[in-house]
């Protein structure tokens, strides 16, 4: 749902600007220092980038899910470290709030979250519980009023840097799975949290992911989410389903920026005396990405309207996700055979270090394994009604 057009196009030219201007001659920097520099997060900040789908009483922009789709395909098209930066205060670190949280928890974290005083982070993922979720053993043992946690979490993106934690913990032992987990903030400074420095990676360099060890960890029980037991697993879901499509959105914005690229190669380099965009091959290439594009921003825009109509789009976020994620991969190689040996080398192009970046794409917020069988689940589902 756009509420209103002029204003949203205007915040789109601003983006596509800040994006040409700022974002593309940093690139290399920020792969260099392996960080998004203070002077851009400021930057990002005083531009309200961080609370895009925080409600507009918590100091945020309060986009709807198609107005947040649309300006995430302009903010996607660069390097992924400049979108990571924002994105968990925009999506998964934030949502669990918006969602699920008490009237005076809002009150209390989402003006830091949507003014980039604060960074957040979603922490769900266990070394035993990646793509089973339900199986996440941090414990969080009620005593007095609060919780104490114990536990691990690891590849959480913006963990080394976050100031507020959504943490998903098992308040109850002897319930297995999804009715057991319950959500939580946790903050920092609290004692007995510590994370790790950010992984080496493949790719998305400046985008710091690590672990978060909790060790007696002792958390106020107002922060537990909602202020009821056992809907974590419930509030994890409802953060994911949009999440999912906010991500397929963010993996159509680089396969946008790797065409765009390839494109004008194609167009100024020569073999055999005519631009390579001449040859039925390359054009073939060109054809393919495309049109791949096209069709997942179509199904990304779908998805976020039926779900800013009120509609389940559980079956619906997880396709956007499997088929932009994928999508993306694709274009990828394509735009690497499209330049040639400029292609694989950093030197020359870009497209090596947008190669390395997209891989994860499929991997997180679901592998596209675990969507496929959703997919079908759901399918199944739909069908038996």
């Amino acid at each position: 749902m756009i509420r209103d057009a002029d204003r949203l196009a205007d915040l789109v030219a601003t983006v596509r600007a800040w994006v040409r201007d700022v974002a593309h001659p940093n690139e290399d920097r920020v792969a260099d220092l392996n960080e998004v520099p203070g002077d851009i997060v400021s930057d990002m900040a005083d531009r309200g980038y961080f609370g895009w789908s925080i409600p507009e009483e918590y100091g945020g922009a309060g986009l709807t899910t198609e107005e947040l789709v649309i300006l995430a395909l302009e903010l996607s098209q660069c390097a992924v470290a400049f979108r990571a930066r924002v994105g968990t205060n925009t999506g998964i670190g934030s949502e669990a709030l918006v969602a699920d949280g008490t009237e005076e928890q809002k009150r209390r974290w989402l003006p830091d979250l949507a003014s980039g005083r604060s960074t957040g982070c979603f922490a769900l993922t266990e070394p035993e519980a990646g793509s089973e979720a339900t199986a996440a053993s941090t414990m969080a043992r009620k005593d007095g009023d609060s919780y104490v946690l114990n536990g691990m979490k690891c590849y959480i993106t913006n963990a080394p840097i976050a100031d507020l934690f959504t943490v998903i913990a098992r308040t109850d032992p002897d319930i297995p799975g999804a009715r057991g987990l319950s959500a939580f903030i946790v903050e920092r400074d609290t004692p007995g949290l510590r994370t790790s420095p950010p992984y080496r990676m493949m790719g998305q360099a400046g985008s710091p992911v690590g672990e978060i060890v909790f060790e007696e960890a002792r958390v106020p029980a107002a922060n537990l989410i909602g202020g009821r037991e056992g809907e974590g697993f419930r509030t994890a879901m409802r953060v994911l389903n949009k999440q999912r499509i906010h991500l397929a959105a963010l993996c159509t914005g680089p396969a946008i920026r790797m065409f765009d690229l390839a494109f004008a190669h194609a167009e100024t380099r020569k073999q055999f005396g005519q631009p390579i965009v001449e040859f039925q091959l390359v054009a073939a290439l060109l054809a393919d990405c495309q049109t791949e594009i096209q069709a997942a921003r179509a199904l990304v825009l779908e998805t976020a309207r039926a779900r800013d109509r009120g509609e389940d789009i559980t079956l619906q976020a997880s396709i956007c996700k499997y088929f932009a994620s994928e999508m993306c991969g694709r274009v990828a190689d394509r735009a690497v055979q499209v330049f040639g040996g400029a292609g694989y080398v950093a030197d020359h192009s870009p497209i090596e270090r947008y190669y390395r970046d997209v891989r994860l794409f499929r991997l997180y917020e679901g592998t596209s394994q675990i969507h496929q069988l959703n997919i079908t689940r759901q399918t199944r589902k739909a069908r038996a009604l």
